[in-house]
């Protein structure tokens, strides 16, 4: 059986028609090898029974899948890159596989791919990711979902047998095609290309089309573009309040990489902190520190102001910016509900649980280079404070520094304490993505072709999810 019963394609996207997308084909690539498959998340779409076989054939050939979309779509957008408008956008290398409903939610997800070739918005390019690519990408899109942030899932990595040359790394390297799956590719820039040209029919066919797909609720709104552009602050507050609990660092916060239903996706230079610092970047070219850790919040507000121009062609501004002034307090509330998540205790009220959030970050700068990011959480998940002053770092947080936090976190309850029993909280050690264990596990790969170190880190990061279960 290719497909179990639970399958359900549902191709929405491209009824929009060719203003939005171009048909285009994969690469017909030298090699087809399997490196990792997804298969959790395969079994929330009803692919999970296909075989290796056919999972290459799928999302290595691209065969279409039942019922899906046939032939593959590159979709049309612009962005502002690092806050200078682009044009000349659009898929470059990946295209729209397939769209499906999600068992158990009904949500509509997409197949969307990375290095499957090119297409008419390459610019020049080769439309290929590299392998090294390809596993970063995989690798963070798991620490992510472990930690609680809405992303993309990584559903598939092939390496393609191809030798790619790359300016910015060591090369010739080898090749890949990632396909992602995710509740929309439609992004902040999708709307910014049809407001470009002034397209006024297509910017209120996207609004349909958005609402229909991913916002039904809001299908009765008296203004559906500003109660779109509402909807959108609110899951993107949620998302820049979870970059911030899990210490991510995107790197590339254009309004490309932006999309419509608040989940983290496109990882290039991502970086996880080391320990608190709000001027840390993820991108060596990212000179001016503009999506910096601690700018992540202004970044994401800013490209929110871009969406809002686009929907300012078919509605009034006062909405729109009544739904922009709503960011803020939402951030701030998804902010202390992360933080609060993180240290596994329940809310107590906005005034005391701001002031966790504050005496934590306080704790954490205190703590400097002594203190990593991800063990401040393992040490005080629940609120333990037997626990963490009987662990590696107690010496630490016995110091006048921390007592503020201490002794704020000793007023709440646990949340869940019987995660505590999970065999992972008896680690000395949380499980993190720091960019030295990243290269070593590239290194294995690269020179040795070993994926066991990539495997095992895998199966170590999902223990961790399971652990944490947020």
């Amino acid at each position: 059986m290719p497909v179990s019963p639970i399958y359900r394609p549902d191709p929405q996207f491209p009824a929009l028609g060719r203003e939005f997308a171009d048909p285009v084909a994969a690469a017909d690539f030298p090699a087809t090898i399997l490196r990792y498959r997804n298969d959790r998340a395969a079994a929330t779409v009803g692919l999970e029974t296909l075989t290796d076989e056919e999972w290459i054939a799928h999302f290595g050939r691209f065969r279409p899948l039942p019922g899906n979309i046939d032939p593959p779509l590159a979709q049309r957008y612009h962005g502002h890159q690092f806050r200078s408008y682009n044009p000349d956008l659009g898929d470059g290398r990946g295209f729209l596989f397939a769209q499906m409903r999600e068992t158990g939610t009904g949500r509509l997800l997409d197949l969307g791919t990375k290095g499957s070739g090119q297409t008419p918005w390459s610019r020049q390019g080769d439309g290929r990711l590299t392998l090294k690519g390809g596993v970063r990408e995989v690798l963070a899109t798991a620490m992510l979902e472990a930690l609680g942030v809405p992303t993309s899932r990584s559903f598939s990595l092939v390496e393609t047998g191809e030798a790619l040359q790359r300016g910015d790394e060591p090369s010739p390297t080898r090749s890949s095609v990632l396909v992602r799956l995710s509740h929309s590719h439609v992004r902040f820039g999708t709307f910014q290309r049809h407001a470009y040209f002034e397209a006024r029919d297509r910017v209120g066919a996207l609004v349909d089309h958005v609402v229909a797909a991913y916002y039904p609720e809001l299908a009765g709104a008296n203004d559906r573009p500003a109660a779109l552009l509402e909807a959108v602050c609110a899951k993107a507050a949620r998302l820049t309040a979870s970059w911030m609990a899990a210490g991510f660092v995107h790197g590339v916060l254009n309004t490309d990489n932006l999309n419509i239903t608040g989940e983290s996706f496109d990882y290039g230079p991502y970086r996880f902190l080391p320990q608190s610092d709000p001027n840390f970047t993820a991108a060596y070219f990212d000179n001016s520190g503009l999506y910096s850790f601690g700018r992540q919040p202004e970044a994401v507000f800013w490209n929110l102001q871009q969406l809002a121009g686009c929907l300012s062609l078919v509605t009034e501004s006062d909405p729109l910016v009544e739904a922009l002034n709503g960011f803020g307090p939402a951030y701030r509330r998804e902010l202390m509900a992360a933080m609060l998540g993180r240290l596994g205790v329940a809310p107590r009220g906005d005034d005391e649980d701001a002031a966790l959030v504050q005496a934590s970050f306080a704790a954490m700068a205190e703590g400097g280079e002594r203190l990593r990011w991800e063990p401040f959480f393992f040490d005080w998940v629940c609120g333990r404070e037997d626990r963490a002053l009987a662990g590696p770092r107690a010496d630490l947080y016995a110091e006048a520094d921390f007592a503020e936090f201490r002794r704020r976190l000793a007023t709440y309850a646990p949340v869940r304490p019987e995660r505590l029993s999970h065999p992972y909280f008896a680690q000395a050690e949380p499980e993190e993505l720091l960019i030295d264990e990243i290269e070593a596990i590239w290194a294995d790969i690269d020179q040795r072709d070993d994926w066991s170190a990539f495997h095992a880190k895998l199966a170590r990061i999902e223990t961790a999810r399971v652990a944490y279960s947020y």
